[in-house]
C-alpha cells in the first residue's frame, strides 16, 4: 500500500491552522510506537546535550524537528528531505509558530552532507527507502563531530514491512527493502566507519498488536474509502486505551526479536 495519497489528505486537514498542525504532531506522538521509542532515546540524549547542532535526515512532516526545536531553544536543527512541497510546508508552519531554530531544505542523503558538523543525526523511517545505505551511513559519519550520536529507527527483517510469505509483497509499497538484520546493520555501520553502536529490537509482541490497531487497520480503511475519515475518531476512542498500554509495554521492555530496530552509533 502507498501511504502518499493518505498523507496528502491528512495534510489538507491539519495544515489549515497552526493549532491543528500541533494537534497532528501530538497525535503522531501518541499513536506511532516508533515515536515513543525515538522520544525515549532523545530524552536521554538531551540530558547530556543542553546545546547542539542536529541533522534531521529525512524530516518528513517535521514532527521530530518540532519536538527538538520546541523543547530546547539552544538546539539548531537542519532538517532535510527530498520532497519540495513538504519542505516548503514545514518552513511555513515553523515560521508561523516562531520556531526559528529549525530550517528545512532539500537534501539528498546519498550525496556528501557536511564535515564534522553535527552533534546528533536523527534518521527515522528513512533507510528502508534508500538502496545506497552504506553510502548514506558514510555521509552521516563524515557529517558528525567526534562523540556525536546517530539515531536510526527502521524496520527489521522480522516482518518490519509486514511482508506476507504468500505474495512476498510489503504492506508499505514505498520500501526498497523489507527490513534490516541486526548483523547486517552492524556490518554496514562498521563499513561506514562506526565502531561503537547499540542495536535494539522494537515492535516486540505488544508493539505488533499496537501497530495493527493504531496504524495498519485505519490505513487499510482509509485506503479503501475516504468516508472512513468520519468514523476514525470513534475508532480511536474505542481502541486507543489498548494501544496506549501496548505502546508503553513495548517501549519499556527488552525484546529478543521485533519488527523494528532502534539503532544508536557514535563517531569515534
Amino acid at each position: 500500500m502507498n501511504y502518499d495519497p493518505i498523507k496528502k489528505d491528512l495534510g489538507v486537514v491539519f495544515n489549515q491552522r497552526p493549532f491543528l498542525r500541533k494537534l497532528f504532531y501530538r497525535l503522531l506522538d501518541l499513536l506511532l510506537l516508533r515515536s515513543w521509542h525515538v522520544h525515549r532515546e532523545l530524552k536521554a540524549w538531551k540530558k547530556l546535550n543542553p546545546k547542539a547542532l542536529i541533522l534531521d535526515a529525512g524530516s518528513g512532516f517535521g514532527q521530530y524537528s518540532y519536538y527538538l526545536a520546541s523543547t530546547n531553544s539552544n538546539f539548531t536543527i537542519d532538517a532535510v528531505d527530498v520532497k519540495e512541497e513538504q519542505i516548503a510546508d514545514c518552513n511555513r508552519f515553523f515560521g508561523k509558530v516562531g520556531l526559528n531554530n529549525a530550517v528545512f531544505r532539500f537534501g539528498d542523503l546519498t550525496q556528501p552532507i557536511a564535515l564534522n558538523k553535527y552533534d546528533l543525526v536523527l534518521c527515522v523511517d528513512v533507510m528502508e527507502h534508500i538502496l545506497e545505505d552504506v553510502t548514506v551511513f558514510k555521509n552521516f559519519n563524515q557529517a558528525m563531530r567526534p562523540g556525536a550520536m546517530l539515531l536510526i529507527s527502521t524496520p527489521s527483517d522480522q516482518g518490519g514491512s509486514d511482508v506476507h510469505e504468500d505474495t512476498g509483497e510489503s504492506f508499505i509499497g514505498e520500501h526498497v527493502r523489507d527490513g534490516y538484520n541486526v548483523n547486517e546493520m552492524a556490518d554496514k555501520l562498521k563499513q561506514a566507519g562506526f565502531e561503537k553502536m547499540e542495536i535494539l529490537y522494537s515492535y516486540g509482541a505488544p508493539g505488533k498488536i499496537a501497530w495493527r490497531l493504531s496504524m495498519k487497520y485505519p490505513m487499510l480503511m482509509l485506503n479503501a474509502s475516504k468516508l472512513f475519515f468520519v468514523i476514525l475518531p470513534v475508532y480511536y476512542i474505542l481502541t486507543y486505551p489498548i494501544s496506549y498500554l501496548l505502546n508503553w509495554l513495548d517501549t519499556n521492555s527488552k525484546h529478543k526479536t521485533g519488527t523494528g530496530l532502534i539503532v544508536k552509533a557514535w563517531k569515534s
